[in-house]
């Protein structure tokens, strides 16, 4: 065996045995009274040991970057990020013992750049969102070394089927609860990959399961689910980290979503602010839209006398917004007056009131 296929062997051997070093999260049930009949979970993603659902999806891509060769003992490994997947590769490069350089917007919380820093990674900031992709594809070339592009291979690196993807791991903590098949997961789009994992699994095991979508309001999924057209661009980016893109990906899968909304950024926020009340510590922006995606399921639900379980993702902790969505200071220089919005989110989970109104689409053409 050469040298070069001895250090692929090696590479996936410490990523393996990282694997195997920790245990499955958590599915956290949130008592719900205002919507009976409905029992509403969160996945809760941030207990990874990089705190974030992107620690399967960084473990995803290298394992699929070392099994196609790309990657080489050495060279530098790059990312486009708004910061969270950026962090989980950070770690997985230093486990290899790998450069690491993530290309991440300038307007990324600072904590974000604080932990990249932590697992020896370097920050290339970029002032136009826009255009970490042709910055990350630049430096890959400059610097000979691969640009792992989460926005591509998103879908295709996760094993879908089985292997413990998140899906997978969610029924099987399901299974001794009241409604064991999930009426409805709920994951809002970064890359797409975790939407197309959701609704890949469910099909290929045969569940009636439907997929939720909950876009951000600065972002192009929703428009492009509703329209078809996968050609939509925005110039400017996503208001709540790590969710929302100003192009449609190529990991976006929309044949497998049921449904999708569009959530307001302000509403995203009062919700995660709210959650972070009820689960007793804080939890990140697009927690707060899944939650909002998951209560619009839970009240149509309602309304069909239907009952069930709904499953949403917490995809990581509020730690790492300290200086901005909890920072009383930043909300308001950012035009957030989030109480009334908080009030009415309380309202809906405890005594069944209504959502303000918020965009939604069936996705017709699937059913």
């Amino acid at each position: 065996m050469n040298k070069m296929r001895q250090w692929v062997r090696e590479s996936i051997r410490i990523i393996e045995a990282d694997f195997q070093r920790s245990a499955d999260t958590h599915l956290i049930p949130l008592e719900t009274p205002g919507l009976p009949g409905v029992e509403l979970y969160f996945k809760d993603e941030s207990s990874h040991p990089t705190g974030s659902l992107k620690h399967r999806l960084a473990r995803s891509l290298f394992l699929y970057a070392l099994c196609n060769g790309w990657l080489k003992p050495g060279a530098p490994v790059i990312e486009a990020s708004s910061g969270s997947t950026a962090i989980s590769e950070a770690y997985f490069a230093r486990l290899l013992g790998l450069p690491f350089i993530a290309v991440v917007p300038a307007s990324t919380a600072k904590e974000k750049l604080a932990q990249i820093a932590f697992y020896g990674g370097q920050s290339h900031l970029v002032d136009d969102p826009t255009q970490i992709y042709a910055e990350s594809e630049l430096l890959a070339k400059e610097s000979g070394g691969h640009y792992l592009d989460q926005f591509t291979y998103a879908e295709r690196a996760t094993d879908w089927r089985a292997n413990n993807n998140i899906a997978e791991s969610i029924f099987h903590q399901l299974r001794f609860e009241r409604f064991p098949v999930p009426s409805w997961l709920v994951s809002s789009p970064g890359t797409g990959g975790t939407l197309a994992t959701l609704g890949r699994y469910v099909r290929y095991r045969q569940h009636t399961t439907r997929v939720l979508g909950a876009d951000a309001e600065r972002s192009v999924f929703f428009d492009s689910y509703v329209s078809g057209d996968r050609g939509l661009t925005l110039d400017c980016g996503s208001g709540i980290e790590g969710i929302g893109r100003p192009r449609v990906e190529v990991s976006f899968l929309p044949e497998v979503i049921d449904a999708m909304t569009k959530v307001p950024d302000a509403l995203s926020l009062a919700a995660m602010h709210y959650l972070a009340e009820r689960l007793g510590r804080r939890v990140g922006g697009s927690s707060g839209t899944n939650l909002i995606g998951a209560l619009l399921a839970a009240e149509r639900m309602v309304k069909q006398g239907e009952q069930g379980s709904v499953v949403a993702i917490l995809c990581d902790g509020g730690e790492r917004y300290a200086t901005s969505y909890y920072d009383a200071d930043w909300l308001r220089a950012h035009g957030y007056e989030l109480q009334p919005l908080i009030a009415a989110v309380a309202a809906c989970v405890e005594r069944g009131q209504p959502l303000p109104p918020v965009a939604w689409d069936s996705g017709h053409r699937w059913e």
